[in-house]
């Protein structure tokens, strides 16, 4: 099992990654070289999906991905957002396995579990750029948690983030496979029974 990533030592995307990440759009020369520390739209579908999660639980479940997991693909922080790179089909597969698990449903074992947003074929997300560490136009850090750094880097599927999104989900909102106590009903002792 890998280790988890040094998010304080992030040093951006290497020369292979840039162009894996720039494969997904055809435009291998120009990523990154006209202004290397501009943000930069890439399309989904192609080379890989994305789940956008919000920071915080995006952050849960990187940390389960690495500490208890296989590790993930590239992940990214961009406008308050994580951006967790997944295979081909991951945005297709994962809302089925969501509604599965009733994901966030009100009154579900996930009430309160933020919505994963998931982007595929038709999609385009923006990710920092392949420099390094920068502020998107929000204020916001954008940078690459775990920048690409080779020509095919491994990229989990839908089965892989929906068991750290309900791992993460786990440490953010208690759940039990029991209802919750009914909390005018009558307790009696029955430890003291004959």
């Amino acid at each position: 099992m890998s280790s988890a990533p040094n998010v304080s030592d992030v040093s951006g995307v290497t020369p292979d990654g840039a162009a894996w990440l720039a494969s997904a759009s055809g435009a291998v020369r120009s990523f990154g070289c006209e202004r290397p520390d501009a943000p930069v739209v890439l399309p989904c579908g192609v080379v890989f999906d994305v789940v956008s999660v919000p920071a915080i639980f995006g952050r849960r479940m990187l940390d389960r991905l690495w500490k208890e997991g296989p590790g993930s693909g590239p992940v990214a922080e961009y406008r308050g957002r994580m951006l967790l790179f997944g295979a081909v089909g991951t945005a297709q597969r994962l809302p089925a396995l969501l509604r599965w698990e009733e994901w966030g449903a009100h009154g579900s074992r996930t009430d309160g579990v933020p919505p994963l947003l998931c982007h595929g074929a038709g999609d385009a997300v923006t990710v920092p750029a392949p420099s390094g560490p920068a502020r998107s136009d929000t204020g916001s850090p954008a940078r690459w948690l775990v920048a690409p750094d080779s020509r095919s880097p491994w990229l989990p599927g839908p089965e892989v983030l929906l068991w750290a999104a309900v791992r993460a989900a786990r440490t953010a909102v208690r759940i039990s496979i029991f209802p919750p106590a009914d909390r005018g009903a009558n307790v009696y002792d029955v430890s003291r029974r004959r």
